[in-house]
């Protein structure tokens, strides 16, 4: 089915065309529709399945349609797209601003978020934007200087929604919803939705709908592997999986910010070009990583969750959990940054003697088996890690001394 059956206007349609978009996706069909409705929207799709087109269209199609105001009069802000990072902010406003390209007047889309200075982003605000791309707490902090209302707005776009809580923004955005008209169409999207952010939409959505586009038709094609090695080697084998597999980019995830420090720093030691990325690093700094590692000038970006919630990298081949993420959603959103747009994928966790219980606790969350490996010279000299003729784990669980080890091997 092709865009020009969803009822987008001419100018849409040329935007989607310059941007590649051949056919729309599984969650474009069901979702714009009924955006274009004014109904509710709970949206559930894996990363790389085009949720953000799928609301900016409907979106600028609605605004679009507005008269323009007259000259020296302050637009007033007609959709707010609240975000959880910086990254997804700026990359959620170009798309924005991409697909707005042809409109027969100007949408005005600004991107505000924390970590840099907050007057040009208020010089920015001078005459009111259209549509608005903000992390919550640099929305706040607008609002209070007088430079935004939102009292005036039509639509609420909450974009990676359970990431929104999970990275402690529940009181931001609770003081935000207060400063909404309650007569607002409100759309919630996101990888994943736990309990609590479940219990957050039915608070705040009016008869929604429901859709939910993952299934074994479309799930991504990831190959997962599960690579059984001692905590202190495992920047040594990742050396070697990068010169055997000569894989051509590497996203790696690690547990904190000195890991990153870390990790990236070894590798440039054996001239591989590596970069950490993470919250301590300087909103410029970050945006060249980024950029480096898109445009294949970087070869591996070591990153804290975090850091690289959302972001979009095309045709990314590997990501490695270098350390285990905490939970299976966040799991999920890890490996979800390759094996996007139809693209395969592949993604390597990293298993100790005391991380090996969690991954199975991952796996029964994510209804998947991943055979163990060895790799030739990186067999795990801890207690307790063997390898069965299926792949599986055997032999008995580690010591407490064990385990007090392998967390110290881990830290170094």
């Amino acid at each position: 089915m092709p865009f020009s059956s969803l009822n987008l206007s001419p100018s849409l349609l040329e935007a989607v065309a310059e941007r590649g978009y051949a056919v729309p996706t599984a969650i474009q069909l069901a979702a714009i529709p009924a955006i274009l409705q004014g109904r509710d929207v709970v949206a559930s799709a894996q990363t790389g399945s085009g949720k953000t087109a799928a609301f900016a269209l409907p979106l600028l199609q609605r605004v679009a349609a507005t008269p323009a105001v007259a000259r020296g009069a302050i637009r007033p802000t007609s959709a707010l797209i609240l975000v959880p990072t910086r990254e997804l902010a700026a990359q959620v406003g170009e798309t924005v601003a991409a697909l707005s390209t042809h409109l027969p007047r100007r949408v005005k889309v600004a991107v505000v978020f924390g970590g840099v200075s907050i007057n040009p982003q208020m010089m920015n605000l001078r005459g009111g934007a259209d549509i608005v791309v903000a992390t919550p707490g640099r929305l706040l902090d607008l609002i209070d200087h007088n430079a935004l209302s939102i009292s005036a707005l039509s639509t609420l776009v909450l974009d990676e929604a359970d990431r929104l809580l999970d990275l402690g923004f529940g009181e931001e955005l609770q003081r935000i919803l207060k400063l909404l008209p309650e007569a607002r169409q409100t759309l919630f999207f996101s990888a994943t939705f736990p309990p609590v952010i479940e219990a957050l939409a039915s608070s705040m959505l009016r008869a929604p709908l429901r859709i939910e586009t993952i299934s074994s038709s479309n799930t991504p094609d990831i190959v997962q592997r599960a690579i059984h090695v001692d905590a202190a080697q495992r920047t040594q084998l990742l050396r070697h999986l990068l010169q055997d597999a000569s894989w051509s980019r590497l996203l790696v995830f690690v547990a904190t910010k000195h890991a990153a420090e870390i990790v990236a720093e070894k590798l440039r030691k054996y001239s591989i070009k590596a970069e950490p990325f993470h919250g301590e690093l300087s909103q410029g700094k970050r945006q060249q990583v980024l950029h480096d590692f898109k445009t294949n000038t970087l070869r591996v970006m070591v990153a804290t969750d975090v850091a690289a919630r959302g972001i979009d990298i095309a045709q990314l081949p590997v990501v490695v959990n270098f350390d285990l993420p905490r939970s299976a959603v966040d799991y999920t959103h890890r490996i979800g940054r390759t094996g996007r747009a139809g693209e395969p994928g592949l993604a390597v966790s990293f298993l100790s003697t005391t991380t090996e219980s969690h991954f199975r606790l991952i796996e029964k969350r994510q209804g998947v088996r991943v055979p163990r490996e060895q790799i030739a010279g990186f067999e795990p000299t801890e207690t307790g890690v063997a390898i069965d003729s299926n792949g599986g784990v055997k032999g008995s669980r580690p010591s407490k001394k064990d385990k007090l080890r392998a967390a110290a091997l881990n830290q170094r």
